[in-house]
C-alpha cells in the first residue's frame, strides 16, 4: 500500500515510492527507491520535505499513516470545489483570429529566449530592450484570447528545454497576473521576469542539468547557485525592475522558509517571487525531462494543493489554477465516449467542462472527422488525461492554428 508519511516518521528499511517534491529539488537519480541507511534519511530532512510517499509492500510501514488514496482523494474534493467558482477569462477576439498571430509570437519568443541565452554565455550583458516589445505583445495576445497562446507555450524539446520553459513560465505568469486585475504595465514586468527566471543558467555545464544520474553534493549546490547567479547577470543589465530582481532571486524561496537561497518565509517573499515559485514548479512538473517524464496537469495542481499546505500561499495557488483552468488548453483528454481529443478553449465559470476538439477513437484506434464538442452543452465528460507520446499525436496537428 502507498501511504503518506511525515518526513519525520522516515526510517531506513522503508522504500519511499514519491518524495513528493520537484525533480529539480533533490539530487537523487529518482523519485522511489529504497533508505538504506540513516545518511540517506538526513539528506532527506535537509532538503526541507515535509511530506512523502512510502511503499509498504516493498519496505516498512507506519500503521498510522494515511493512505495515498484517501489524499487524493481529498485534493480531487479541493480541486472541484476550486473550479466550481467563477473565473473570469473575457475574451476579446475570437479564438480562430488569435490562433495565427499567437503561432507567430510564440516562434519569436523562442527566438529572442535563445538569444537571450546565447548572449550570456558569451559573456555578453543582457539586452532587456531586445525582449521588452515580444513581453509587450505576448500580454496583448494573452489578454485578447489567452487559449491561443498558452497551449502553445506548453510544448517543448527536450534539447530545448531551458529556453523553452522560460517562454511557458512567462505565458503562464500573463495570465495569472491578468486573473489577479493587476495593471498591463506591472503584468509586462512579471512576463519579463518569467523570461529571465533561469537566465543564472546558462553557464551551467548541460551535463549536470541533463546528468541522468544521482547529482553529486558540488552539483546540486551549483544548481541551486543559478539563483545567485541570475541576479549577477541582472546587476549588469540597465533599466532591470526592481520586480524583475525579486522574482529572479525569489523563485525557489518556499511561504515556510525551507527554500533557498535565503530561506524567506511568508511576507519576507514579495507577491511576485511568490507567483513565479508556483508557476515554475507548474511548468517544471508537467514538462517532459531526459530523465523523466512529466505529470498531467491535473496531477500537477493536486500537487500545488498539497504543496500549498507548506511551500506556497494556498490562496495564490487556487488563484492560478482558476487562471488556467481544470484542463488546460493543450492538453490531450479522453471522454466517457472514448474519444480522444485535445482541449481547444476554456468554458468561463466551468473549468470541468471545456471546449474539445475530438478526432480519434481510443477503443478502436482510429481517426475519426474532428469534431468541436463543447462539454458544457453534451452529455459526454472527461474520463482522464493522456499522453500525445503514447498515442503517437503530434499535438501541433491538432491546435488552432
Amino acid at each position: 500500500m502507498i501511504k503518506q508519511i511525515r518526513v519525520d516518521q522516515l526510517k531506513p528499511g522503508m522504500y519511499i515510492h514519491d518524495l513528493n517534491c520537484g525533480w529539480l529539488d533533490h539530487p537523487f537519480v529518482s523519485n522511489a527507491f529504497f533508505v538504506r541507511d540513516q545518511a540517506t534519511v538526513d539528506k532527506i530532512v535537509n532538503l526541507s520535505i515535509r511530506e512523502l510517499y512510502i511503499d509498504t509492500l516493498k519496505g516498512a510501514d507506519v500503521w498510522e499513516a494515511r493512505p495515498q488514496t484517501e489524499v487524493n482523494a481529498d485534493l480531487e474534493r479541493r480541486l472541484q470545489e476550486i473550479a466550481r467558482k467563477r473565473a473570469e477569462k473575457p475574451v476579446t477576439v475570437e479564438l480562430k483570429d488569435e490562433a495565427a498571430r499567437a503561432h507567430r509570437l510564440h516562434a519569436e519568443a523562442q527566438k529572442i529566449a535563445r538569444q537571450i541565452l546565447d548572449n550570456v554565455r558569451l559573456e555578453q550583458v543582457i539586452q532587456l530592450d531586445r525582449a521588452l516589445p515580444l513581453v509587450s505583445h505576448m500580454v496583448d495576445s494573452i489578454f485578447r484570447n489567452q487559449d491561443a497562446l498558452l497551449p502553445l507555450a506548453r510544448l517543448k524539446k527536450l534539447d530545448d528545454y531551458i529556453f523553452e520553459h522560460s517562454v511557458g513560465v512567462s505565458a503562464l505568469l500573463i495570465a495569472f497576473g491578468r486573473s489577479m486585475k493587476l495593471s498591463k504595465e506591472l503584468i509586462g514586468e512579471i512576463a519579463l521576469g518569467g523570461l529571465l527566471l533561469d537566465i543564472g543558467k546558462a553557464n551551467i555545464p548541460e551535463a549536470i542539468l541533463r546528468k541522468p544520474a544521482k547529482l553529486t553534493d558540488d552539483e546540486f549546490a551549483r544548481i541551486q547557485s543559478h539563483v545567485a547567479e541570475g541576479l549577477r547577470l541582472l546587476e549588469q543589465a540597465p533599466g532591470t525592475s526592481e520586480v524583475v530582481r525579486q522574482m529572479v532571486g525569489e523563485h525557489h524561496e518556499r511561504f515556510d522558509g525551507s527554500g533557498y537561497p535565503n530561506r524567506l518565509c511568508g511576507g519576507q517573499i514579495s507577491l511576485y517571487g511568490q507567483m513565479a515559485a508556483i508557476v515554475d514548479v507548474y511548468d517544471a512538473i508537467t514538462s517532459d525531462k531526459v530523465y523523466c517524464r512529466g505529470m498531467s496537469p491535473t496531477q500537477a495542481m493536486k500537487k500545488l494543493l498539497e504543496w500549498s499546505k507548506h511551500h506556497f500561499d494556498p490562496q495564490l495557488v487556487q488563484g492560478f489554477i482558476r487562471a488556467i483552468g481544470i484542463y488546460p488548453t493543450g492538453t490531450l483528454v479522453r471522454l466517457d465516449s472514448n474519444r480522444l481529443g485535445v482541449v481547444v478553449e476554456q468554458n468561463e465559470g466551468n473549468l470541468l467542462e471545456p471546449v474539445v476538439r475530438v478526432f480519434y477513437h481510443a477503443g478502436q484506434q482510429y481517426y475519426i472527422p474532428p469534431e468541436i464538442v463543447d462539454l458544457s452543452k453534451v452529455q459526454d465528460k472527461i474520463a482522464s488525461f493522456e499522453n500525445y507520446a503514447k498515442w503517437k499525436i503530434d499535438p501541433h496537428q491538432w491546435l488552432p492554428v
